[in-house]
Order: structure tokens, then sequence, then C-alpha cells
């Protein structure tokens, strides 16, 4: 056996507008998750999903974007990772909406630190002063970083998280004016599809594994939104022009080649507007080859 995996569901939608991100975890485990990676010789233990109110019943916190309701599933998500993490084994988070990472990540790095490698097709950096639409699920990473909303910067534990030298954002490539001006400044590394494009994968990957040499472990998190639509069509917020499969499985390939990967976020899977839960089997694919699974 090649160690214990925990799979832990978040099935939040409360940090965005289109509803159906909920039944992600759901999708996920469809695809056969669990069996690839038993497959590849892990020790594999669903520990179910975490309590997550239904938006319906939170009337009352609409006029918040659910910031109270938000704070407590991102609370029992950190206590999750940290747990994981203290028990041995390598948690797999499956969202739901991006904001989950305020508690994946938090958890993850409450005993020591870890390398963020963030693929997403945005910065997910806003403010709740630079944001145009207040959805909180482009704001977790600002959060990480110990700016935003109190309730959510203090999640597990007083402050940020991370800071700019640990985070390194792949595949950007539709950032909000103020939130690119914010990330220019910020320190953190950022490699958009154009870098991609004129560079390569290989070489961008190779490049962002050396900002983050100084970091034994590293944390994945895979917003699905990074792939081309026609790709991976079951995103709420897609973006043209984005990773195709095959760059997509490079990146895991050679994390996985690192031996550091050692916490994963998959999020940002809406069924509803999927087809025949395609993106969920692509993320499956993407998470085996990232836990081992090799073409020879």
């Amino acid at each position: 056996m090649k160690g214990q995996v925990q799979i832990i569901g978040v099935p939040m939608d409360l940090g965005q507008l289109h509803r159906g991100v909920d039944m992600g975890p759901g999708a996920i485990r469809y695809a056969g998750l669990l069996g690839r990676l038993a497959r590849l010789g892990y020790q594999v233990h669903d520990r179910g999903n975490l309590p997550v109110p239904v938006r319906d019943s939170l009337a009352d916190q609409q006029e918040q974007n659910y910031l109270p309701a938000i704070r407590q599933v991102c609370e029992a998500t950190y206590r999750s990772g940290r747990e994981a993490l203290e028990q041995g084994a390598i948690p797999v988070f499956l969202g739901g909406d991006h904001s989950i990472a305020i508690g994946s990540i938090g958890g993850v790095t409450h005993s020591a630190p870890a390398g963020v490698i963030w693929i997403d097709a945005h910065g997910d950096f806003n403010t709740p002063q630079t944001s145009d639409s207040g959805n909180i699920h482009g704001m977790p990473l600002a959060v990480l970083l110990g700016e935003g909303f109190p309730e959510l910067v203090d999640v597990g534990r007083p402050g940020a998280k991370l800071v700019p030298g640990d985070v390194v954002l792949i595949g950007i490539r539709d950032l909000d004016p103020a939130e690119r001006s914010r990330l220019k400044q910020s320190g953190i590394g950022v490699f958009t599809m154009r870098d991609i494009d004129e560079r390569g994968m290989a070489v961008v990957l190779k490049e962002a594994l050396k900002k983050l040499g100084h970091r034994q472990r590293l944390h994945v998190s895979l917003d699905v939104d990074a792939l081309e639509p026609h790709e991976a069509p079951g995103v709420g917020t897609p973006s043209p022009g984005g990773l195709t499969y095959r760059e997509a499985q490079l990146v895991m390939e050679i994390l996985a080649d690192t031996r550091r990967v050692a916490s994963l976020d998959i999020v940002e899977i809406n069924p509803i507007l999927d087809d025949r839960n395609q993106t969920a089997q692509i993320a499956v694919a993407l998470a085996a080859s990232l836990f081992g699974k090799r073409i020879l």
C-alpha cells in the first residue's frame, strides 16, 4: 500500500450564484475516484460529506452573501484537513465552490506550511472592496493571505494561512481590473495562459516548482474551469482559451514525480451544466495521474 487517502466532501454552493455545484462531490464519486485511487495502491477512506446548510434555508443571510454559513463550513473543513494530516493521510477535498479552500488549505497548513499550486482560470484574489459580484468564491486566495472578511481570515486560527511566496497560480486568463492590479503587486507567482502558450507547460511547471522549492509539501487546488470549456463543460464560470486535457495531465504527471503532493482540492464541478458527467470523469483522470498513474 502507498498510504492512506481520505476523501472529504464539501458540497457548498454558497460562495457563488449558480446552483448545482453542491452536487460536485457526488459526481466525482460516481465517476469512480475511490476505485481509481485504490487500484493505484492507496488505502482509501471516504469520510462522507461535511454538513452544509441548504441555501434556501438561509434567506436571512442572503444580503451577507451567506458569510456566516460559509465560515461555519470552512471551520469544519479546516478541522477535517488538520485531522487527516495528523492521521498520516492525504486529504482530498471534493467541492463545492472554491471558497472551501479557505478551510482546506488552512487545515493542511495548521502544523507546518505548504506550497500551493492553484490551477484556475481566475485569480480568486478579490476582496469585498474589489469584487463586482460580492461572491466569496472569488475571494479565497485573498482570504488565505490575510485580506478580506475577518470572519474568514480567522477560520481555524487567527490571521493569514499563506505568504505570497508560497503560492503559484497556473492557467490564469480571466481577472477583474482591480484584481489584476492586486496580483501584480502581491508577490504571488502567476503563470497565465499566454505564458503556457509561449513557453509550454513543462517549462512553466518546472519554474513554478522552483519557486516553491523551499516547501517540502505541496497542496494542489484544482478549479476545473482552468480547462478549456469544451473539454470540461460542467462549470459555472467557463472561460474560453483554457488548458487542454493533455496540458492538465502533464501538470499532474510532473507534480506526481515530485512526490511532494500532500493534499488536493477538486472544486467547481456543476453536474447540472455537464454533459454525461464528462467533467467529473476528467477530474478523476487528473487525480489518478496526480497520485501516480503512469503511461508506462
